[in-house]
Parts: structure tokens; sequence; C-alpha cells
């Protein structure tokens, strides 16, 4: 309630409220002191409808005065004194007026107390008021006319000042009651008119009596208008009370009001409640010591303290309430001067509310405006400004900074396959561990989804950043516990760093999300630096996408097929469908390059439909003993539709469901809950095959084997690889996966097998089945078509061992035969040779010492020759490094066994 809502004095509201309510009773009868007799209280526009007790003093409704019974009296002093002026007595008769008269006006209580008992419109107040105040009136004036006609000494102006003096008295006594004087007066008067019997007296009465007439209605209606208006200002009177005593009790607000000093005058009770301070300790005090005002940060730069001192009004100041509790409480006050009529100062007058349900509320505003919901770190609204503060800050050393930019790695599969919330549940976590790991070097925020920003003020060497990125990226990469299942993700980190990469934060955020990507794409768990090379990548990307878009919309994208052999029979069994992408200007793309984009932009769902239908229908057309494999990504597999899809296509194109088999990597299991245990159970209600693809690179658990229908473990290349080679601890564990499958009931088919060592060792640890390119490369549909047409037998052709590895370079080298030194240049080399190039014309099995670096000098033997160009084998391996680089470092000799030394204990 703003202070010019307030009433003009709030005293005189309250105290004319509180004379009403002293007064009253909560009977619906009014009563007043001297008169028990209740009168029941008239309808709206009566008087005493608004107060519980009638005062009988009361001139606007009462005829006859508490106090007229003063009138006996003095009549009385009156007889008396003319008595003694007149130096007569009265005779028998004005003696016996004057008594009945004192006698008529010593029972005015008793006619007042009737008349108290009748509504105030009744007629018969008028009689009662005849009998009490103009009979003894009347009675007492033929009287003393009688006395002036009996007694010749009995002056007639004596008489005439005696009614003058009786009429003043009269007046006094009946206190503006009109209607009662106007009689009383008629009555006095009258007497000597009827003892004299004179015409013009009887003529002039009857005109007074038509004036007292006139009067008496007049004066009735200026009474009632008058009682209306009263009752109308008492009942706005008590309403206000009432209102302002709700509005104090209720807690909605209260009020103030101080001296011209600034000291308390008033102050409700429910402030003294909260300061838990008596209200008359309060009165008195200064106003400013009901608040906390020093250290507090007001929100206008005009102070409570400022408006005392300058006498000004203030509206809605927020100040802190100076309670003993443990949580602020905070009030709204307004207030205004007070000037007298001579606009002297008086002091103030105000109200006030409580502010701390609203602070809470503005600051709940606040917090949901700059900071997530979820994880309580900044949002991005903030992380924006507090990046704006630094590059806009004056000095311009004070404006460098670093800002990382992170992606979660393979969230989406655990938001989709395990459900969001524990999805929310994983980001709760994940904030944690960056606002931990980032400590007080920056500020953390959540721009949304799965991606986080981290601002580092200051200049800061590339080392620290790249540090602090390794740091971030290990830690978000440790496994989490969610719902009871051990999940695992990783995280890519962009960094971008001012003024080296922009100077506006719409720069460095942009180049920052560059380097996020570029760390994405390669290989994601990684953090990398801004480049200027990034903005052309971007370019090509978002080309490639947009191509990607008119490929599918065109048909443009293709299936290959690379057929899978079992071991025993080199029969071919089946097929697995490989996606190709022949680009109009670069050619057939890897899907490496464009099924991530496919992924991030949401196509991978209409590409994996399409290329199912596509291999239904092919395999259609093929024998009925041959089977298809078909990828399906974690997307395809969280959709609950996918059982309805694959039913569709294998209805379509009229194939067995057991012909079909579905790949399905490991990632699908990060969630292990029900619905992947539903799909499971719903694909496998369709009748198709399913296949583990990838098995050992991803999810690190066994334990979704025991429940999981597969039909196949297919072992990826990364173990096939290298398998043969001496040391190598891969035959081992394609052993174990072997043995793992078969106690299971599962077939294995060992990917990426290229040489003929590949192909045997597969063959003698149990695999069922083999696909590389030691038996074929990838067919199109009609190749396939022709491929089947010539027979099921497969035939393998390739090399009998892989090459080693090569590393290309330009290295100066020294060759010494026999005597003789030659200068050449290695252009490429691994472990177990080189290509030389500088000497011609040289004969196979010539042999050399090659100088490759500063006390490194190996073993050659020339295998072929060919121009200037020669191949070498190197008599023993050369050692590399954990990169799989060449080390140039002299070859370790042999161990030669030495003899034991026996120790023989003395004495």
């Amino acid at each position: 309630m703003a202070s010019k809502g307030l009433p003009t004095s709030l005293e005189k509201v309250r105290s004319s409220a509180r004379a009403v309510r002293s007064q009253g009773a909560d009977s619906g009868f009014a009563k007043r002191p001297d008169s028990p007799q209740p009168v029941e209280r008239t309808e709206t526009g009566n008087f005493a409808l608004f107060r519980s007790d009638l005062p009988s003093s009361d001139p606007l409704h009462f005829f006859i005065a508490a106090r007229w019974e003063l009138m006996g009296p003095v009549m009385l002093m009156m007889m008396v004194a003319m008595g003694l002026l007149s130096v007569s007595y009265p005779g028998l008769l004005p003696s016996a007026c004057g008594l009945v008269a004192i006698m008529l006006c010593l029972a005015s209580p008793i006619f007042a107390r009737w008349e108290q008992a009748l509504h105030h419109t009744a007629w018969q107040r008028y009689p009662l008021m005849l009998l009490a105040v103009a009979a003894p009136m009347g009675i007492f004036g033929f009287g003393t006319v009688r006395w002036s006609q009996y007694s010749p000494d009995f002056d007639l102006a004596l008489m005439v000042n005696s009614f003058v003096i009786l009429m003043l008295v009269a007046a006094a006594l009946l206190q503006g009651r009109t209607t009662s004087i106007i009689g009383a007066t008629l009555a006095l008067w009258s007497s000597g008119t009827f003892v004299s019997r004179s015409f013009g007296a009887v003529v002039l009465l009857a005109l007074g009596g038509c004036l007292a007439l006139y009067l008496g209605v007049r004066q009735s209606r200026i009474a009632r208008r008058e009682a209306d208006r009263l009752a109308e200002r008492e009942k706005e009177q008590r309403r206000a009370e009432e209102l302002l005593n709700e509005y104090e009790q209720t807690g909605q607000g209260w009020f103030w009001e101080t001296d011209r000093r600034g000291q308390i005058v008033y102050v409700s009770p429910r402030i003294a409640q909260l300061l838990d301070k008596p209200l008359e300790e309060l009165e008195g005090r200064p106003f400013t010591s009901l608040f906390v005002l020093q250290g507090q940060q007001q929100e206008s730069e005009r102070t409570l303290v400022f408006h005392l001192s300058t006498r000004s009004s203030f509206q809605d100041l927020s100040v802190r309430a100076a309670t003993d509790e443990e949580e602020e409480r905070w009030w709204s006050i307004s207030g205004r001067p007070v000037l007298d009529q001579f606009n002297n100062f008086m002091g103030f007058r105000g109200s006030g509310t409580d502010l701390t349900e609203t602070r809470k509320s503005q600051q709940h505003v606040t917090q949901l405006a700059r900071f997530d919901s979820l994880t309580k770190l900044a949002n991005r609204f903030q992380m924006s400004e507090w990046l704006e503060k630094l590059l806009n800050s004056p000095r311009i050393d004070s404006r460098s900074c670093a800002v990382f930019l992170l992606d979660l790695d393979r969230f989406k599969q655990v938001n989709d396959t395990m459900g969001h919330p524990a999805g929310d549940a994983l980001l709760v976590q994940v904030a944690d561990r960056l606002r931990s790991t980032v400590g007080n070097m920056g500020r953390v925020g959540r721009l949304g989804g799965d991606e986080f920003q981290v601002l580092l003020p200051g200049h800061h060497q590339r080392e620290g950043l790249a540090h602090l990125a390794r740091r971030i990226i290990e830690n978000l990469s440790q496994p989490y516990s969610i719902e009871g299942s051990r999940v695992v993700i990783g995280a890519s980190v962009g960094i971008s760093v001012c003024p080296d990469d922009g100077t506006t934060s719409e720069a460095i955020i942009r180049n920052a999300d560059l380097a996020l990507y570029a760390a994405k794409g390669g290989g994601r768990g990684r953090h990398h630096f801004y480049d200027e090379d990034l903005h052309s990548d971007a370019q090509e990307r978002q080309q490639l996408e947009q191509d990607l878009r008119d490929a599918i919309a065109e048909g443009a994208l293709e299936l290959h097929y690379q057929p899978q052999v079992r071991t025993t029979t080199e029969q071919i069994t089946g097929f697995e469908a490989l996606l190709r992408w022949n680009h109009p200007k670069h050619g057939y793309m890897s899907p490496a390059k464009f099924v991530p984009i496919a992924e991030e932009t949401g196509l991978v769902g209409q590409i994996g439909e399409w290329a199912l239908r596509t291999a239904c229908r092919d395999l259609a057309t093929w024998p009925d003993d041959v089977r298809v494999a078909v990828n399906v990504s974690p997307l395809q597999f969280a959709n609950p539709a996918l059982p309805a899809i694959v039913t569709s296509a294998i209805a379509s194109s009229g194939i067995a469901p057991g012909r079909l088999e579905l790949e399905i990597t490991e990632s699908v299991f990060l969630g292990d809950d029900n619905s992947t245990e539903a799909m499971f159970s719903s694909l496998k209600g369709v009748g198709v095959r399913l296949a583990l693809d990838d098995f050992g690179t991803g999810y690190s658990s066994l334990g979704y084997l025991k429940k999981a229908p597969f039909d196949k473990i297919k072992i990826d290349q990364s173990f096939v690889r290298g398998a043969t080679v001496t040391g190598s601890r891969n035959g081992a564990i394609i052993a174990s996966i072997v043995s793992l499958a078969e106690a299971l009931g599962m077939e294995t088919t060992a990917e990426g097998v290229e040489t003929l060592d590949e192909l045997e060792l597969v063959r003698k640890l149990g695999c069922s089945h083999v696909q590389g390119y030691i038996y074929e490369r990838s067919l199109t549909a009609e190749e396939a078509t022709r491929r089947l047409e010539e027979g099921l037998i497969a035939e393998a052709r390739g090399p009998r061992s892989a090459r080693a590895a090569r590393q290309t370079m330009l290295r100066k080298v020294v060759l010494d035969h026999e005597s003789h030194s030659y200068h050449a240049t290695i252009r490429n080399i691994s472990r177990t040779g080189a290509l030389v190039e500088g000497l011609w014309n040289v004969p196979a099995g010539t042999r050399f010492a090659i100088h490759l670096a500063e006390n490194c000098v190996v073993v050659a033997e020339a295998q072929w020759c060919k121009e200037d160009r020669m191949g070498v084998k190197f008599a023993r391996s050369l050692e590399i490094d954990a990169k799989g680089a060449v080390v140039f470092t002299p070859p370790r000799p042999p161990r030669e066994k030495k003899e034991t030394a026996v120790l023989r204990k003395a004495g």
C-alpha cells in the first residue's frame, strides 16, 4: 500500500473507530447509559444502525434532553427571584402552576426513557415532547401571567425578562433540539395570549405556530441528512479501521509514522514482534534503527537516509530488516512527508510490505535465467556475459583468455538406450568432475545438451592449456555408475585463445567450435587447438553434408557386398552389405568420412532403412542358402519401430527371415536395460539372425553375452592384423574369442584376412568363417550375382605374408660394399627392409653395410633393382617406437649365456 493512499490522519481514523467500538455491543439493539430499555436498530439511513449505543443527549433523534430536569430548579429560582424583585407573593394558582411545571421537569428522565424505547420516527414521541418540554413551559408561563395580573406591583418588564432568561436556559439545556426549543418557546409565550384573549395576539400566535411548524419540518430533514452523513462517515471510518487492522494482522503490510526529528511515533505491533522488542521501546527510536543499512547494496542511488534528510517522498524502497532471524528479511517501504496547514514539516508517514518471498522468487528467476537448472553450472547466457566482460576490459592485457568447448562422446547412445533420466544423471556427474578438474583456474558452464564450456581468464601457455585439456578428457573418460550400470563415455575438446584466434566473442566461440569439430573428426577423445585451416575444413564438411542429402534424395548411394566364406568348406555362405558413395567430384568416398556426418545430422536412420530394404531386395535374387548381413547403428537399434521396419523389408522382398543377419555393435549395451532386452526379443521373434560386430573393441564387459541371443561373433580386423608376427598376442586373443563363442554355441567370423598366413592362422584357431581380401574384395550387386552364378566355391588368392608397415622419408645414407662407399637416399623404410634410390644396375643378392645414423649400421641384401631404385632386406629387424616408427639405434646383439658364478659360504 502506497503512502499516498493512507488517510489524512491515521491516528484520527483509529481513535474514531476505537470510540465507536467502545460504545458498542454485539447485540442488535442500541442502548443509552441511563436507559436500560432496548431500541431495535433501523434500516440503512438510521444513524443508530451504525452505533452500538446511542447517547441520550443526541439532539438529532431525541426531543427530550437528559439534563432537562435541571429546568425544574431554574423555574423555582425564577419564581423566588420574581417574588423578591416585585415584593409580592404569588397566589394559590400561580404557585400551583409553578409546582406542576417543576414536577414535570423533574420527571423528564422518565419521559426520556420512554422516548428511548420508541423508534425515532414514531408519532408517540411528539406527545411526550409536549408533555415533558412544552407543558412545563406553558404552565409556568400561565402561572407567571396570572401572578402579574393579581399583583399590582408585578412589573410587566420583569415578566418579559424572566421569560427571556428562561428561554436561554431552555435553549442551553435542549442542546440544539430545534423542535423542542420551538415547542418550549411557543408554550411559554402563548400563555399570555390565552390569558389576555386578544385577537391580535391570537393571530400572531397562529402565525408563530405556522412558522414553528415549518422550521420544525425543515430541521427534521436537516437532521436526517446530517444523521445520514455522520453515519456514512463513521461507517467509512470503521471500514478503514477494519481494513487497516486486517492488513496488519494478516502480515500483508504495516504502517509507520515519525516526528520531525525522524523518531518513531507509531509503528505496527507486528514489526515489534518481528524485531523481538516491546512496542514501547521502539517508540522514540530513530526510524533507521529498524533496518540494516551499512554495507547494503541499494537498487537506487537515493537511499533511505537521503530521502529522510531531504524530506522527499519515496516509493518501494528495498531495505533489510534488523531482525535476529538466521534468514535475511527484506522490506519494501514507502513514505511521504507530513505538513500542517502552514506547510511546516511534521514528520513522515508511510507503509511497508514484506519483500522476502518476492526477493526469493526474483533470485529463483535469476537462477533459472543465468544458471543451468540441471547441473547448477552457468548457462550459455552467463558464459557469454563473462566472456564479453573479459573482452571489453579497459586494460588490453586483461583481455587475454582461453575458451574450451567440450562435447561428450557416446553420450547420445547413453541417452537413447538408457533413457533421459539416466542421461540427466550422467550430465550431473560430468558437471561435478569438470568443476573439480578446472577448480579456480576458470569458470565452467553448460551450453545445452552434452556441450560444456570452460573460460580461463588471463594469458596461458599452450602447453598448460593442452595439459588441462588432457586432464579433463582423462577425468571425464573414467567409468560412471548410472542406475547400477557401468557407463563409459569420452570427451573431445576444442580450444581457442584470445587474442591469437580472435578478439570478439563471436570469433572466439566460432573458432573453438571449429577446433572441437576437428578434435572429434580426429578420432574423438582428444583436444585440438584452433588453426586457420579449420575454416576450409568446416566449409568442406558443410558442402559434404549437403551433397550427402542430395545423394539420399537422388538415390546415389550404393550397397557393395563382400563374401563371407566358411573355413572348412571354402564355400560362400553369405555377404556383408557395405555402404558406398560415389561422389560426383571426389569419386568413391570412405564410409569413415561421411557416415559420422550422417550420424550427427540424423540421416543415419533414413540411410539404414534404405540399406536394409535394398539388401533384402538383392538377397531375393540369390540362392536360398546364401545370407546377407546388414549393419544396424545404435540409433537404429534404439528406435522402437526397428522390428516393424525389418518385418516390412522381409515381407516386401519375400525372403526367409533366417537369411537376414543384423550386425550390432557392443555400444548398444551401454544401457543394458529392459528396453535393450525387449529389442533383442522382438528381433529374434521376427526370425532374423544376430551378429555381434567388432567384438572386443567397444564396451568392455562380457556380461551381456549371457542374455543377448547372438548367433555369431565377428572378430575385428585389428586382432587379425599382425597376428602372424612373432611375439604378437593377437593369436591368443583370437583363440580365446573362438573358445568363448563355441562354449556359447555361436559362430565366429574373422574380418580383414588379407594374407595366406593369416588365413591359415584363423583356420587353425577354429574360426568358422573368414571375410577379407584374401577371397574377394567388395562387389556391386551385379558383380555379386555373377559371382554366385559361377558357384559358391571360393579360392584364396593373396600374398603369403603381410609386408611390414613402411615409413616414407628422404634420408641420405652411405652404403659400403667391399672397399667402396656409395651415397644414396632411402625413400621408405620398415623394420625389415627399405627402398634405396641412387644406385644403378645392382645385382640381386649384393650385400651392403648401410650407415643409417651415427653408430647405427645395418647389413642389408639387395632383393631387386630397377633403374636407380632397389629394394633391400635387413639381416636383422630394426627397433620401432610406441607409434610404430623406426628407431635408428644400433641393433641389440643377441644375449649370450654366461656362466653363473657359484658363491660358497666361507668356512
